[in-house]
């Protein structure tokens, strides 16, 4: 499977046909603005603690932008703090680049089984079903993602997969599907948090034990020392990472940072943006192997898959900044009543409507850069200032650009549009549009309004009213009211 197809879920509609069925779902809905409402609240909390919070922001803005514009430096600097602390990097053009050499890997040690933490890259480039296709199964160790897999489902937030379903759904989830992949749920599991927790541990437990190889992503690595680290709130990190003879991570080359003293920034922005709190509870860091502690075997995949691409965008690569935090997701009205499926994407939310286009290219997922209403309020949100509208925006003309491309003739939009340019370039062709526009709608125009318009502008006069013009523009009621009136202005100036 090609890149794209890894992170763009195959058969999923396009955005305004998959969120007109998600608005459709009311228990989807109430999930969503209970869980978006909470972890708002408590990100506004703990940020309104710091009187550093936005130069913060402004410093770890600053440190993205320059890694990006050095980005080849930093990661052979990364590849020789690696390889000098014992472990080995594999470079990984894209997807299917990745998948096999994770999958050649775990084969070497001769097991049939691993576990993961949570990990959205391995999920961009279907790794997973990678493995399954090579008989290895992998085990996901993440509360949500368990959820996720277990139900055979699709996550639906960067920081909480399974946002979407109710604790009910879940109890069922792990009644029906546990014992299929382990140790079954207990018969008189209630939907009580802390009674699925106990079930989601004991069902795991087994397979940390047993397991001797583990898969995981990185939130950063630093690239003077090596360091690999990974944030998480649950435990079942430090398990995989600490347990297991193998480790095997797989890291988007813009996760590098320049120093270990960057963690410093990134350390205090991220757990506030994404679960409201002061630090996160389990912070694992490593750097290469260490004998007697630890896996003996470690090995550390960058993986591109389009990076480089949107690299070359002066414009979008801001996308390639974020933290992976959610906090865009939590603040977007879109997001909070559609959900993520709806996006069709591993990314999901406003920082996905950016990411993806450019991941998969802008034709293969044209109807993502408009599923916005481009409030801004993931501007103020992002914790490293990604001007998520201003890409938005941006990609939004690329995407008119290919499609205008692919069309042997104008839209009816396109023309609509370039004879406006051709009004509102001259004043003398603009007034007179404008005295047309008058006299038609004493015709038209019903209580200041005009009823639905026809063509191809019916789609949009459907949803909205669209005004009537002023019966008189305001060149011809300055000329009434004002024109006799200069000369009097005119001399009390002198």
């Amino acid at each position: 499977m090609s890149g794209a197809d890894n992170v763009v879920w195959l058969g999923t509609p396009p955005f305004p046909e998959a969120a007109r069925a998600a608005l459709a779902d009311t228990r989807l809905r109430a999930n969503l603005r209970r869980a978006t409402g909470t972890i708002r609240d408590r990100r506004l909390a703990v940020t309104a603690e710091l009187d550093d919070w936005e130069d913060l922001r402004e410093t770890a803005a600053d440190v993205k932008r320059r890694t990006l514009r050095h980005l080849d430096h930093h990661l052979l600097r990364l590849e020789k703090a690696v390889t000098a602390a014992g472990g080995t990097v594999h470079w990984a053009a894209d997807a299917a680049e990745a998948n096999a050499i994770v999958t050649r890997l775990v084969q070497a040690t001769g097991e049939s089984e691993i576990v993961k933490v949570k990990s959205m890259a391995t999920q961009e480039i279907g790794l997973n079903e990678a493995l399954a296709d090579a008989g290895i199964r992998a085990y996901e160790t993440d509360l949500a993602e368990l959820i996720v897999q277990l139900g055979g489902d699709r996550p639906s937030h960067i920081l909480v997969p399974a946002i979407h379903r109710g604790r009910s759904e879940i109890r069922e989830i792990f009644r029906r599907q546990m014992g299929k992949w382990g140790r079954p749920a207990p018969d008189d599991l209630t939907d009580d948090p802390r009674d699925l927790a106990e079930a989601a541990r004991l069902h795991l437990r087994e397979k940390f034990l047993r397991a001797k190889v583990a898969v995981s992503g990185a939130n950063f690595a630093a690239a003077d020392t090596g360091t690999v680290v990974v944030v998480e709130s649950e435990g079942n990190g430090r398990m995989c990472l600490t347990l297991p003879e193998t480790l095997i991570t797989v890291m988007g080359i813009e996760k590098v940072l320049p120093s270990f003293a960057d963690l410093d920034v990134f350390l205090q922005l991220l757990p506030r943006s994404s679960t409201g709190e002061r630090m996160n509870p389990y912070t694992s860091l490593w750097t290469g192997v260490t004998e007697g502690d630890g896996p003996q075997d470690f090995h550390l995949v960058l993986l591109d898959n389009g990076r480089t691409a949107t690299l070359a965008d002066e414009v979008g690569r801001q996308a390639l900044s974020c933290i992976r935090c959610s906090a865009c997701l939590n603040v977007c009205p879109v997001y909070e009543r559609t959900g993520g499926h709806a996006y069709g994407s591993v990314y999901p939310g406003p920082i996905g409507a950016v990411l993806t286009p450019q991941l998969v290219g802008v034709e293969n997922a044209a109807s993502l850069p408009f599923a916005s209403t481009l409030c801004g309020a993931c501007y103020d949100a992002c914790p490293v200032k990604i001007d998520i509208p201003e890409v938005l925006v941006h990609l939004r003309a690329k995407a008119v650009e290919a499609k205008r491309r692919d069309r042997l003739l104008p839209t009816p939009e396109a023309l609509a549009m370039k004879a406006a340019g051709a009004v509102l370039s001259s004043p003398r062709r603009l007034a007179s549009v404008q005295r047309l526009a008058s006299l038609g709608s004493r015709f038209l125009a019903r209580d200041g309004r005009i009823g639905a318009l026809p063509g191809a502008f019916a789609r949009w006069s459907g949803t909205r009213d669209t005004p009537a013009p002023a019966r008189e523009s305001l060149r011809a009621w300055w000329r009434r009211t004002r024109e006799g009136d200069r000369t009097t202005t005119e001399g009390k100036g002198r």
